[in-house]
C-alpha cells in the first residue's frame, strides 16, 4: 500500500509518500480500506517532536494520523463477521497509522457511517465533531444567548456556529479574511467579522455587555477583546490557543469567567461507560439528522505535507482531510 511516513521529526517536508507493507489485523481488529484520513493541528506538533496533549511517537519511522473512514476489507481473529464490507469511521486513539491506504483498528471503536455522510464528513464528525459535543456541555446555548465563535471558519468553529444557531442563539463569527468570513456566514453566523481587518473590534461595540458565551479556540488578542465584551455572568469556554501555539500557556484566562475544557472534565460530563464513544455517537447523530454539516478541506494523501503547511499557515477552512 501507499502511506505517508515520518522518518525524522521536523518540518512538513519530512512527511514522505511511499510504499510500505500492508498491515494485518490482529484479534478483535479490522483492516479498513481508507477513503479519508483526518489531519489535526496536534499532528503538526507531533511531527515536530513536541509533546502536547498526546505523546510524540516513541519510534520512527511512523505513519501519522488517528482518524480514518473507509470500508472494512479484512477481519482479524475473533472479530464479528458482520463488520466485513461495512462503511465505518473510527478514532485510532494514540495509535497512529491513519495517513495510509489501509489502516488497522479495534472493532470495538468502530462506528457505522450514517447514510447521508460521505467518508470525509464522517472523519470530521468522529474527531472535530466529538470535540464540539464536548465543548457545548460547558455552556449549552439557547434562544436568549449571544454567542461569539473565533476561528468560525475552522472545523470546530463552523460546527459551533451551526449548533448555536440551531439552538436559537444570536451568533457572532470571527475569522481571518473575506473567504473565511463568508464561510462563517454560510454556517449561520448573524454577524461575521474579519479579525485581520484594521479596527475590527469596533464592529463588535453593539454587543458590549451582551455576549453571554465565547467559545474560544484561539486565545491572544481576539480572546481578550471578546472577554471584555461579556455580559455579567457570561462564560468564556477555552478549548485551544492557536494564536500562541501548541502547548503554550493561556495568559488571557480570566478568573471567574473562563473555563478550560480540554481534559478529564469533558469526559466526566459526557458520561456513559465509554465517554469518548458517547461524544462520538452524539456527533454522528447530529450529522445524520442534518443538524450539523461539517466543512471539509480535502487534500490528496500524497500531498500530506501540503496539508500540514496549509494548516500551520491558517490556509485551510473546515476540517482538513486526506483522501487516498
Amino acid at each position: 500500500m501507499h502511506a505517508v511516513r515520518l522518518h525524522a521529526f521536523g518540518p512538513a517536508e519530512h512527511l514522505t509518500y511511499e510504499r510500505v507493507e500492508d498491515p494485518v489485523p490482529g484479534p478483535g481488529q479490522v483492516r479498513v480500506a481508507v477513503r479519508a484520513a483526518g489531519v489535526h493541528l496536534l499532528d503538526t506538533a507531533l511531527r515536530e517532536g513536541l509533546r502536547g496533549p498526546a505523546p510524540a511517537p516513541a519510534e520512527l519511522p511512523t505513519i501519522p494520523g488517528r482518524e480514518v473512514a473507509g470500508v472494512v476489507d479484512a477481519l482479524g481473529p475473533d472479530t464479528p463477521p458482520e463488520w466485513l464490507g461495512k462503511r465505518v469511521v473510527t478514532h485510532l486513539g494514540f495509535a497512529p497509522g491513519g495517513y495510509a491506504e489501509l489502516a488497522v483498528a479495534d472493532a470495538a471503536r468502530l462506528h457505522e457511517i450514517p447514510e447521508r455522510l460521505d467518508f470525509a464528513q464522517a472523519v470530521a464528525m468522529i474527531g472535530t465533531g466529538r470535540t464540539t459535543m464536548g465543548i457545548v456541555q460547558f455552556a449549552e446555548p439557547g434562544p436568549g444567548d449571544v454567542v461569539a465563535v473565533p476561528a468560525a471558519a475552522g472545523g470546530i468553529g463552523t460546527l459551533l456556529v451551526q449548533y448555536a444557531r440551531n439552538a436559537g442563539a444570536t451568533v457572532v463569527g470571527l475569522a481571518g479574511g473575506p473567504a473565511k468570513t463568508a464561510l462563517a456566514t454560510q454556517a449561520g453566523a448573524d454577524l461575521a467579522v474579519d479579525y485581520t481587518a484594521p479596527g475590527w473590534p469596533a464592529r463588535l461595540e453593539e454587543y458590549r455587555g451582551k455576549l453571554t458565551v465565547v467559545y474560544d479556540g484561539v486565545g491572544g488578542d481576539v480572546a481578550r477583546t471578546l472577554v471584555g465584551l461579556l455580559a455579567p455572568g457570561g462564560r468564556h469556554v477555552v478549548f485551544g490557543w492557536t494564536s500562541q501555539g501548541i502547548g503554550s500557556d493561556r495568559p488571557y484566562l480570566v478568573d471567574g469567567v473562563s473555563v478550560g475544557v480540554l481534559g478529564p472534565e469533558m469526559m466526566r460530563r459526557a458520561g456513559g461507560d465509554d465517554p469518548m464513544r458517547t461524544l462520538e455517537s452524539r456527533s454522528l447523530a447530529e450529522a445524520a439528522a442534518g443538524r450539523l454539516t461539517p466543512a471539509v478541506h480535502r487534500f490528496p494523501l500524497s500531498r500530506a505535507a501540503d496539508a500540514h503547511r496549509a494548516l500551520e499557515n491558517r490556509g485551510t477552512t473546515g476540517k482538513v482531510v486526506l483522501e487516498p
